[in-house]
């Protein structure tokens, strides 16, 4: 089900696979790998990633993708070329679009899925059943991206 991750690499960042996680039906989670997003350069560990692998209702509000970067690393782009290197993973899993979500008063994230050509479809309501919702989210902005 999982594939060797030793190709996500641009010569500036790489991601290393810090664990990979199988579907919970019960949950509604699909299968997913997670990374530390780290730098070539110096080997620092700048933020972190993850891809969920397919589509269900909770992908739909909460993405295939998320990433963060660290506070003292941003500025440099890190998430959007970590982005890039995930959607070379999810073809490898026949992936055809992902979802990407971020909230509507995140600049940075939204700037970040503009930037790697993601089409912003619209934002949603979020399901009172969402994890998001829970810890107090209302609305997420969804975008797309056709690999």
């Amino acid at each position: 089900m999982f594939f060797d991750t030793s190709d996500l690499s641009d010569g500036e960042i790489y991601l290393y696979l810090s664990k990979t996680a199988d579907e919970n039906k019960e949950k509604g989670y699909v299968p997913a790998y997670y990374f530390k997003i780290m730098r070539c350069e110096d080997n620092k560990e700048v933020g972190q990633c993850d891809l969920r692998i397919g589509h269900n209702d909770n992908t739909k509000y909460g993405g295939n993708i998320g990433y963060e970067v660290y506070e003292p690393f941003r500025g440099n782009h890190y998430a959007a070329k970590a982005c890039k290197l995930l959607f070379k993973l999810a073809r490898k899993h026949n992936m055809k679009e992902l979802i990407i979500t971020c909230s509507p008063n995140n600049i940075a994230s939204r700037k970040t899925c503009e930037y790697i050509g993601a089409e912003l479809m619209g934002i949603v309501d979020l399901p009172e059943w969402h994890e998001m919702y829970k810890h107090g989210r209302r609305k997420t902005c969804q975008y797309v991206i056709k690999l």
